[in-house]
């Protein structure tokens, strides 16, 4: 069965690359928790933003989808599920809010990790959740024929349950000693987690949850605001090219993580940038310097819906008429129709 030496693993990642990516996270973090107190009301409205795009973009990559309107209603608890697609959405909605409400109290156990699973097919009504793999799987992707092609073989059935407790332990180990940032301890744990794949099913949206729950644990709460779901299934085809490069030797433990890890700082340092980003424009004066501010940094055109999550504090009402006057003075440029409806900053 595959060891987990973190001690080792760790020492190996901290190479320039990694040490910057840390030290501009480190930055945007603490400017972040100057900025805390400044906004609550809009900070709020990130925060539901974030919620609806993390459900939709971590089922999505899973091609478990439904449409806009009933993503929303569905996170927002105003319908009921329709169907199994929207049941799936349902309970990865439900550990979503668990672990934003409660990481404090949520330790990174295999006993607690299966609870999550079960609590991921709460509404679904499945024998397997909360339950390891009672068969061997494998992680496959498709050719260019179409036709499924095995990439990597992960740990057999019979011994998922001695890996995850190990896996567990590990992570436990390296936060304890802290000797290296818990961000890198975050990415090994994460990726060693996908590479055991220890359910039937559900892998995916597990990893990402519990991406979520170890950077919370870690002091790092960027995926209140941001989505760090969204971001992965905006980067999916890098993201799956850097779990291949660092699934090579992992079952005799000599692979190389640096690639995962690489990737992973990358997407929690695009997260608080998009933050940072956001922050700044919420503290323009005006509904109208809020639109300016958000095109300043956007080259291509946007839609009314990417702009309103954006700057969640200006009504819709406002929006509109904001949007309306900057066309009517010739800053603001429609292009398409109906849902193909964009609009472009005139510079």
């Amino acid at each position: 069965m595959r060891a987990f030496d973190y001690e080792r693993e760790l020492s190996r990642l901290m190479t320039p690359e990694v040490v910057n990516a840390l030290s501009s996270i480190h930055a945007l973090r603490a400017r972040q928790e100057l900025r805390r107190e400044l906004r609550p009301v809009e900070l709020e409205g990130l925060r539901e933003i974030a919620r609806i795009q993390s459900t939709g973009a971590s089922n999505s990559l899973e091609n478990i989808r439904t449409s806009d309107a009933r993503l929303r209603e569905l996170v927002q608890m105003r319908v009921q599920p329709k169907n199994r697609d929207e049941r799936e959405i349902a309970g990865y909605r439900a550990v979503l809010d668990l672990i934003h409400e409660s990481y404090e109290h949520i330790d990174v156990t295999p006993n607690v990790i299966l609870q999550l699973h079960r609590d991921l097919y709460r509404y679904v009504g499945v024998s397997f959740g909360g339950r390891w793999k009672d068969t061997d799987n494998v992680i496959a992707e498709a050719g260019p024929d179409g036709a499924l092609v095995t990439r990597f073989v992960p740990t057999s059935a019979l011994e998922t349950p001695d890996a995850m407790d190990s896996l567990c332990a590990a992570y436990a180990r390296a936060v304890s000693d802290g000797r290296y940032d818990a961000l890198l301890v975050s990415a090994l744990f994460t990726f060693d987690f996908v590479s055991i794949h220890p359910f039937n099913d559900g892998n995916g949206r597990m990893s990402r949850l519990l991406m979520l729950l170890t950077l919370y644990r870690a002091g790092y709460d960027v995926g209140r605001y941001v989505s760090i779901e969204r971001q992965i299934e905006r980067t999916k085809e890098t993201y799956y090219e850097a779990l291949a490069a660092s699934s090579c030797g992992w079952h005799e433990g000599e692979n190389d993580c640096l690639p995962y890890a690489t990737y992973f700082l990358g997407v929690v340092l695009a997260c608080y940038r998009d933050l940072d980003e956001r922050v700044a424009m919420l503290s323009q004066d005006t509904p109208e310097e809020g639109v300016r501010s958000f095109f300043s940094s956007r080259l291509e055109p946007a839609s009314r819906r990417e702009i309103a999550e954006a700057l969640p504090a200006i009504s819709s009402r406002t929006l509109d008429r904001v949007l309306a006057r900057l066309q009517a003075t010739g800053r603001l440029e429609k292009v398409g129709a109906a849902r193909a409806t964009r609009y472009r900053w005139v510079r």
